[in-house]
């Protein structure tokens, strides 16, 4: 189905020449790539615990293959570890959906986009309630528009975590998921090396710290927030904060539980997912490439280089990334030839 609909991941990916390295891609993506203007539309919703969820809505109201809301199709997008609606990769996936008449909505983690926190409780990798809230919120009010979802880094982790729980029983046709972290032990392993913890590690412990400081209020109830913010790497943040509010026992069963790989033969649903061999995120020598040739519905396609969310391509990648083609060929084809995957 994909050699034929979305004839992109049969390429050879070539990496900008004078950014190939995988750290480097990593790195400048987010200052090269343009940042497309998108208004949104947002709703917050409540949840089951008293909580509330930032949905950032792209409703493409002018979209002119789709003119109708009911059935317009709609792409559910989830950013990375402290990532929102206002990333560059986010603009862009939405960018190329406007262009092809989807609407789009984007999962915002809990605390992240500027709402308040109402009860003690943000998010994980390994947590999937409020997704599975915001999966049925936006089915219930669109149930007749064709419905798939996309994940970024650990928005994809979420993704194939929720896919791997449920496997034929979603509303999503089909699923995209890009530069996850496929297991959480290897992924803290290769960012806890010396170069990886100066230039990523760090900065990724201090954005998770800057997004909890804020709602120290709510938190400071149940955690001890002094121990939390001296946290020098994401395993030790994890350890004093993350595994604590989901109630693992240990950190290392939280990782387990968080990890995609032990979930990937329980997936029911088509899923593409996109990684780089060089992504210190995500190490090459923990893709479960078997696993995912033992189960149909998933196809995994593996670049040598790329980094984390990189893929930039030709001499000034600021337009298009190869992760861009990717993403717009594939829900181009699950929206119009979808039925095609399972008479094949």
């Amino acid at each position: 189905f994909l050699t034929v609909y979305c004839p992109v991941v049969t390429e050879t990916y070539y990496p900008t020449i004078w950014c190939w390295e995988g750290r480097v891609q990593t790195l400048l993506r987010p200052f090269i790539t343009s940042r497309p203007q998108v208004q949104y539309r947002n709703e917050l919703i409540r949840t089951a615990d008293g909580g509330q969820i930032s949905l950032d809505w792209f409703d493409n109201n002018d979209s002119l293959y789709y003119p109708d809301a009911s059935t317009r199709p709609t792409v559910l997008l989830l950013p990375g570890l402290t990532g929102t609606s206002k990333e560059s990769y986010i603009l862009h996936m939405i960018h190329q959906s406007e262009t092809l008449g989807y609407r789009c909505v984007v999962f915002n983690n809990r605390g992240i986009a500027g709402e308040e926190l109402l009860t003690p409780r943000t998010y994980c990798a390994a947590n999937t309630e409020d997704l599975e809230a915001v999966i049925h919120h936006i089915h219930n009010l669109h149930p007749s528009a064709p419905f798939m979802a996309a994940g970024v880094s650990m928005g994809g982790m979420l993704l194939l975590n929720y896919l791997g729980k449920t496997g034929r029983d979603t509303p999503l046709m089909a699923a995209a998921i890009f530069s996850a972290g496929w297991n959480v032990f290897e992924s803290v392993e290769s960012l806890e090396k010396p170069l990886n913890w100066l230039l990523f590690n760090y900065y990724l412990t201090t954005c998770l710290q800057s997004s909890i400081s804020r709602h120290r209020q709510m938190l400071e109830k149940l955690f001890d927030m002094d121990l939390v913010m001296k946290a020098r790497t994401v395993r030790e943040f994890d350890r004093q904060f993350t595994s604590v509010m989901f109630g693992y026992r240990t950190i290392d069963d939280y990782y387990e539980d968080a990890s995609p790989c032990r979930k990937l033969k329980s997936v029911g649903i088509p899923v593409l997912c996109l990684n780089s061999v060089d992504d210190v995120f995500s190490p090459g020598h923990a893709i479960p490439v078997e696993t995912a040739k033992q189960n149909a519905n998933v196809a995994l396609v593996l670049t040598s280089c790329g980094g984390h969310i990189g893929f930039l391509e030709g001499i000034w990648p600021r337009k298009c990334t190869y992760m861009d083609r990717v993403f717009k060929q594939f829900v181009q084809a699950v929206f119009e030839h979808g039925n095609k995957i399972f008479s094949m």
